[in-house]
């Protein structure tokens, strides 16, 4: 299979996986359904990218950085549970799974798993938001909104939409249930390759907050900072931060 499919693929299974280790652990203490979550994804993950794409590289928010990675073509970059906090709640379908592939400089293919929506939104084809409403909505932590996105609200006369997960947050843009998505203060490589991938096939507007590019296989893997939009509130959001 393609790129494209097997990290749709691959997401969506993970997420099936979530789905039962959920049910199982329904009545376990939250923290080992945490634990289970992200170490039963990680290791279905990785089991099968090293089956399939045998010589590519990867690097997982629950594996070893192995920094041999650097030096590889392709780098499969993986959150197995994007949002445990959300999974571990039960009802919550704000929780996610990333799968992303960079190659060759860029974000090759990207699949952003929304098991408990029943929703994989992949690249390459990905339906663009349908028309926004006049007053912006920010999507922001349920617990705490960023003051960086309570500016941009106030320079866009904007409401908050408060959602758990980087990939949930993201999703909800590009399903257009949210207009902005702005983050700064830590986030890693995994917690918005696949996000950023699939924003971007929907025609979307991705940067960091000071309006570079994004890029990924670095050797920090640390990405601290992101902005996803619509293409027509990215001038002003961007001015927005900067006046910051």
């Amino acid at each position: 299979m393609s790129d494209h499919e097997l990290a749709a693929e691959l997401a969506t299974r993970a997420g099936r996986l979530l789905l039962q280790v959920r049910e199982e652990l329904a009545d376990a203490p939250a923290a080992k359904r945490k634990n289970a979550g992200d170490k039963r994804s990680h290791e279905f993950l990785l089991g099968e990218l090293t089956r399939l794409r045998p010589g590519d590289a990867v690097l997982s928010e629950e594996g070893v950085d192995d920094q041999a990675r650097l030096s590889s073509e392709r780098v499969w970059i993986v959150d197995p549970l994007d949002g445990t906090r959300e999974f571990s709640e039960p009802g919550r379908d704000d929780w996610a799974v990333h799968v992303a592939l960079w190659s060759a400089g860029e974000l090759a293919a990207g699949a952003v798993g929304l098991p408990a929506q029943g929703v994989t939104l992949a690249t390459p084809d990905v339906a663009a938001p349908p028309a926004a409403p006049a007053q912006p909505r920010i999507v922001v932590s349920r617990t705490r909104p960023p003051a960086l996105a309570l500016t941009v609200r106030d320079a866009l006369d904007g409401t908050l939409v408060e959602m758990g997960s980087a990939g949930a947050k993201v999703a909800a843009v590009v399903q257009g249930r949210a207009d902005v998505y702005v983050h700064a203060g830590g986030q890693y490589e995994w917690d918005n390759a696949a996000p950023v991938a699939v924003a971007a096939a929907a025609g979307l507007h991705t940067s960091r907050i000071d309006g570079s590019s994004l890029r990924y296989n670095n050797t920090d893997p640390r990405l601290p900072d992101v902005v996803v939009c619509r293409p027509e509130l990215a001038a002003a959001v961007l001015s927005a931060i900067s006046a910051c």
